[in-house]
């Protein structure tokens, strides 16, 4: 029982942290913001095909509250903003990934060696290449044992999508440029409804930050934590 013990406690919080896994953005900022004494902004897509459409809205809607929280001022309808803030994001199409790794619940060789117990057994190290997986051959190996004795590997397969969003704040009379910032994450989820709120957070977070700095940025996951 403590030997079925210890194996599953291993898995069990590799699960956990699996859950708990926060969404992570890599940030890029470069900026010369002045400090924020009463200048208007207005939120305008990036790409064109966006304005005016529902879903661009709903982000222009996160982007002006943070603006907000920063300290500028939304400009009022129809007047002249001092500032103009440009959005656009996206995700790609992603890129399949292949995991191999030892079945823990399946090891006919666990703790037996060819010198005994417990010695001549080493699990195999994979090494990641463009076509897939390579073994560094260990004494338990899959291919040279055969089918039969790969049994306890198991191979999947998943998509990885590289999100982002690439923000601009102009001064509106002159063009000159204030602030350039891209967020980009790599996840298993291609929805935009979700990538880009924690995108638009990452961006936001300790705003307009340090000039030339990339720093990585960890935002809480959505519904108490659960894996998207």
């Amino acid at each position: 029982m403590r030997k079925a013990v210890s194996i599953l406690a291993p898995a069990l919080l590799l699960t956990l942290a699996a859950c708990a896994t926060p969404f992570k953005a890599d940030v890029s900022r470069f900026q010369q913001m002045p400090a924020p004494q009463g200048q208007t902004f207005t939120v305008k897509a990036a790409d064109p095909v966006n304005e005016g459409g529902i879903e661009f809205g709903q982000y222009a809607a996160m982007v002006s509250a943070e603006m907000t929280k920063a300290g500028y001022i939304p400009a009022a309808a129809g007047s002249t903003a001092d500032f103009t803030v440009k959005l656009g994001y996206g995700v790609d199409e992603g890129k399949e990934r292949t995991v191999v790794y030892d079945d823990p619940f399946y090891d006919p060789f666990w703790g037996y060696g060819r010198y005994g117990f417990g010695r001549g057994y080493y699990r195999p190290y994979v090494v990641r290449t463009p076509r897939g997986a390579r073994y560094v051959y260990g004494w338990h190996d899959p291919f040279l044992y055969g089918p039969g004795f790969g049994r306890g590997y198991d191979v999947r397969s998943y998509t990885v999508y590289t999100s982002g969003i690439d923000m601009k704040i102009e001064r509106t009379d002159t063009g000159e440029r204030l602030f350039e910032g891209k967020a980009e994450a790599k996840s298993r989820s291609n929805r935009l409804p979700y990538l880009v709120p924690n995108l638009v957070t990452a961006m936001f977070t300790g705003f307009p930050g340090n000039s030339g700095e990339t720093v990585r940025i960890s935002v809480a996951p959505e519904d108490g934590g659960k894996k998207k």
